[in-house]
Order: structure tokens, then C-alpha cells, then sequence
């Protein structure tokens, strides 16, 4: 990537933006509305979603939180043509700082078993696979 890259909290105005670079990394799924997990991290003071920007463009997100015990990443995202220059480990580094500054002392994510890509990248930045298991349970109806 040429040219400087600043990282920065979004604000509403980024919505549209990000929601398509989202789409375009294969992380929306149809039974997340990504415009309305964009507006809800921005309008918690215990989240947020950080972005990259180059040219005026938002190349590079992480969705970040915290519930009071732990942190949790969302939504990294880097655009597919950038992918493979550091992007996603400078926005995790970001989310990481974000989380340390707001006093928690972990971090956790969710990958599908199946993205052995996304396993491996975040192993290589150290994460570990926690021996859980996750459950769930739907307090809306979600769409197919």
C-alpha cells in the first residue's frame, strides 16, 4: 500500500462504507444485518469499530467491545486488493490497544472451524483456540 494509512474511530457517516467493505470480505451473513451491528457498536460507549484510511478510503475495520470482563473482536476487514500488507494485524494491534486501554486483560474472537485461513492468521499473532464450547441461543427470530 502506498501512502499513509491512519486508524480512527467511524462515525455514522462511514455506515455505507464500511457495511460494503464488509460485504466485500465475505463476512456478512444473513442472519447479521451488518448496518445494525455497525450503528450499535457505535452507539455503546463499550464498543466501537475502528477503521483504516487511505486516500480518504476505509480500507481495513475491527469491530471492538468490551463486557466488563472481556474484550471481543468483530469484523476485521481488509480490502481483498490490500490483503496480505499488514492491514489486519495493524487493526487488530489497533483493537488490541483499544481493549488495553479500557482495563481488560483478554481478548476473544469467533472464526468458523472451517476458515483455516483466518485460524492460521490469527494464531501466527498469537491466539491460542480456547477449549470451549460456545452456545447460543436467539432472542429475536432471525432471518434465514
Amino acid at each position: 500500500m502506498s501512502g499513509p494509512v491512519a486508524v480512527r474511530p467511524c462515525t455514522a457517516e462511514d455506515g455505507d462504507a464500511v457495511v460494503a467493505l464488509w460485504t466485500a470480505c465475505g463476512l456478512v451473513v444473513p442472519w447479521n444485518d451488518p448496518a445494525a451491528d455497525f450503528a450499535l457498536a457505535l452507539s455503546k460507549s463499550s464498543s466501537t469499530v475502528l477503521a483504516a484510511v487511505a486516500a480518504e478510503r476505509i480500507v481495513a475495520t475491527a469491530m471492538v467491545g468490551q463486557d466488563g470482563h472481556r474484550g471481543w473482536l468483530y469484523y476485521v476487514a481488509v480490502d481483498p486488493v490490500l490483503q496480505g500488507q499488514g492491514l489486519g494485524r495493524r487493526m487488530v494491534a489497533e483493537a488490541e490497544g483499544w481493549l488495553a486501554a479500557a482495563g481488560m486483560p483478554k481478548v476473544q474472537l469467533l472464526v468458523r472451524e472451517t476458515n483455516q485461513r483466518v485460524l492460521a492468521f490469527y494464531e501466527r499473532l498469537g491466539y491460542a483456540r480456547s477449549p470451549v464450547t460456545m452456545m447460543q441461543k436467539w432472542l429475536t427470530n432471525p432471518s434465514p
